[in-house]
């Protein structure tokens, strides 16, 4: 071999025989990640217009319009006026009709039962839309490797979802027992479920959105700390979702409009007036609002205390994430006391929901990148 000066620029033409070929990680493991991504951002939007629509439903007075459970059959509305009678004779049995809405026509049952019936409709075509696209995907053989059981997740949970919905409008079909909404902790149990398939989706997106070689070599890089803190955080938002279910299963939201005192206390009165004593957590509305306040302010408290470690990460990415929890967590306060001023209107109400839906997602994010960490090199900067 001749002498060669270490300065000698290398001619590309002379390592053509050794030109990197891809592992072993990339060969055979990726497929349509693309295409999978879109089809997820598509369940994705499906699931945050179910929790809108569900939440319009519920300020409307809506959702025990339809009093059976016919997943099949029910997606066809009625189509006659004797059809739409029979509807309205069966909602006439029940004890929301006969308590509150004996004033009701056929035009106005109408109105509300647009409004299941949407609610509903939206689950099946969403449920739908998942089978057709798993499906698809799995024919052509598209599915990345180990893919193909996580991405039955949403579509189990959904069916699921289709029978908690049920479990909770039949709390409410009652005739002679006095009820004439849902049990507000089944809302809770049917709301924290969709954000839970809401999580799901948003994270698998998150991985699919970069290489398996990727997120291997960034998971070295995990910030065990701030992702544990992140975690707790999470969980700590979900707490406050399913107490906000509890709020607007009672309407408790316009029970107290003061703030930051409650019926001019600290402590609201009659806060524990309902025998026995364990109703009054879930029944009574001033004890509710006070259990949903002071959460609202530990969760900022906590918000506040993971957002300063997020601060210290050495990862450009992961701070924005966390200044973006901080940011939105603070709005998501600031419109939940605005909420409480106003006595909570359809308007306001289904904004505060819809803003916890981005803090959610926000925070998964910031936990996602906490513990698979975008790295820079000095260039970036």
């Amino acid at each position: 071999m001749s002498k060669r000066s270490i300065f000698e620029e290398v001619d590309g033409t002379r390592n053509d025989a050794q030109t990197v070929e891809p592992g072993l990680l990339d060969r055979g493991r990726d497929g349509a990640r693309g295409a999978i991504r879109v089809w997820l951002g598509v369940l994705f939007a499906f699931v945050v217009a179910m929790i809108v629509v569900g939440g319009l439903t519920r300020l409307t007075d809506s959702g025990l319009s339809i009093t059976e459970w016919r997943p099949v059959t029910g997606a066809i509305p009625p189509l006659s006026e004797a059809d739409w009678q029979a509807e309205f004779d069966k909602y006439k049995q029940i004890d929301q009709w006969q308590i509150e809405n004996q004033w009701m026509q056929l035009a106005d049952f109408k109105q509300i039962y647009w409004w299941e019936w949407g609610h509903r409709q939206l689950g099946r075509v969403m449920g739908l839309v998942w089978a057709l696209g798993y499906l698809g995907f799995l024919v052509a053989r598209k599915i990345p490797t180990g893919w193909a059981g996580k991405l039955i997740l949403p579509g189990a949970l959904g069916g699921v979802q289709g029978a908690i919905g049920w479990w909770m409008v039949a709390s409410g079909v009652t005739t002679g027992e006095g009820m004439t909404s849902v049990a507000s902790y089944r809302l809770a149990v049917h709301l924290g479920l969709a954000f839970l398939i809401l999580g799901i989706i948003a994270w698998f997106m998150f991985q699919l959105g970069r290489s398996e070689r990727d997120l291997m070599q960034a998971r070295r890089a995990k910030e065990g700390k701030l992702f544990g803190m992140s975690t707790g955080l999470l969980h700590f938002a979900m707490l406050q979702i399913l107490l906000g279910a509890l709020v607007a299963g009672i309407d408790a939201g316009r029970s107290y409009t003061d703030w930051p005192l409650m019926g001019g206390q600290v402590f609201p009165p009659n806060a524990l007036s309902i025998e026995p004593v364990w109703r009054n957590f879930l029944e009574n509305p001033g004890l509710v609002q006070f259990i949903h306040r002071v959460s609202g302010y530990l969760l900022v408290a906590f918000t506040v205390v993971v957002w300063l470690r997020g601060r210290r990460s050495s990862h450009g990415a992961t701070r924005f994430a966390f200044n973006a929890v901080f940011a939105t967590m603070g709005l998501q306060i600031l419109l939940g006391i605005l909420t409480v001023l106003q006595g909570a209107p359809w308007q306001i109400a289904i904004l505060h929901q819809l803003l916890a839906v981005l803090v959610w997602v926000l925070i998964l994010r910031a936990r996602f990148l906490s513990a698979y960490p975008v790295t820079t090199s000095i260039k970036d900067h």
